[in-house]
């Protein structure tokens, strides 16, 4: 006779400890020395640089979705970008976001919204995944590639060169809120797009899973936030398809064209 058990997830305490690191680290941040403006504005320029165009505009417009192409030298950039947002390499990253889209909303998916909010924000990610093992099906076109391969095998020693830059550029002010503040502000607002955009805002199609339109992670997140457009049109390069929806990552793609740096662009047939 067999018996049915159930498989209680393991923790992954590897990410676990990682993640309560750096919320400890960003608490430093209220330690009167530790502040400063040009902190500040190194953090608030690295969450562009590194949530914008690197998560945003590299990882998941031009990677993941290939909605647009650009020249090679420009997409390792924005992948290095994507890089140092900490959010694991390029590789896992891409992988994961391509399963999450095949299986939305399902058991299948490796944040799936329907089992609350606080798994698809951040429990899924403190717990051993069996959609790991997938990733390299879902990443033959960039496994392979010598520059992905660097920036997946080596994202955290990428990130402690450019804390030690910024140790070199404005001592450890710049550290506290260059790295970890700007590090678990991008991972929180990035994560609000796989809980909050599944549960708050409004629906314009019908995508076949939650997704919703959220205008105020749009805004956190350079116009992710319209996720119910993006999983209906998974393709397209421009995500905010109302006049009212402003999609600043478009608009940096649209910047592109005018230089000649972003072509074959795909938009939503919304007709379909």
């Amino acid at each position: 006779m067999t018996i049915a058990t159930s498989t209680k997830p393991q923790i992954n305490w590897v990410n676990t400890l990682f993640f309560i690191a750096l919320h400890i680290g960003a608490l430093f941040a209220f330690v009167p020395g530790n502040f400063s403006w040009n902190a500040v504005g190194v953090a608030l320029l690295l969450y562009w640089v590194t949530g914008g165009l690197g998560i945003t505009l590299g990882f998941h417009r031009l990677v993941t979705h290939r909605s647009f192409q650009t020249p090679k030298w420009l997409e390792y950039f924005l992948v290095l970008c994507g890089t140092l947002a900490c959010q694991g390499g390029p590789i896992e990253w891409v992988g994961t976001h391509r399963i999450h889209h095949l299986h939305s909303d399902t058991d299948r998916d490796p944040h799936d919204s329907n089992q609350g909010f606080w798994w698809s924000h951040i429990g899924w990610l403190i717990y051993h995944s069996p959609s790991h093992s997938d990733v390299p099906r879902f990443t033959k076109d960039i496994a392979e590639d010598s520059v992905y391969q660097f920036l997946q095998k080596y994202f955290i020693l990428i990130q402690v060169a450019l804390g030690l830059l910024l140790i070199y550029l404005g001592g450890w002010s710049f550290v506290v809120w260059g790295i970890f503040v700007r590090i678990v502000w991008v991972y929180h607002c990035t994560w609000l797009v796989n809980s909050a955009t599944h549960k708050f805002g409004y629906r314009s199609h019908d995508s076949g899973d939650s997704s919703t339109n959220c205008w105020w992670v749009a805004v956190l997140v350079f116009g992710e936030g319209w996720h119910n457009n993006h999983h209906a049109f998974q393709y397209s390069a421009r995500h905010g398809l109302e006049w009212w929806e402003i999609d600043l990552t478009w608009m940096t793609i649209q910047l592109l064209q005018v230089f000649g740096l972003a072509t074959n662009v795909k938009l939503a047939d919304k007709k379909q």
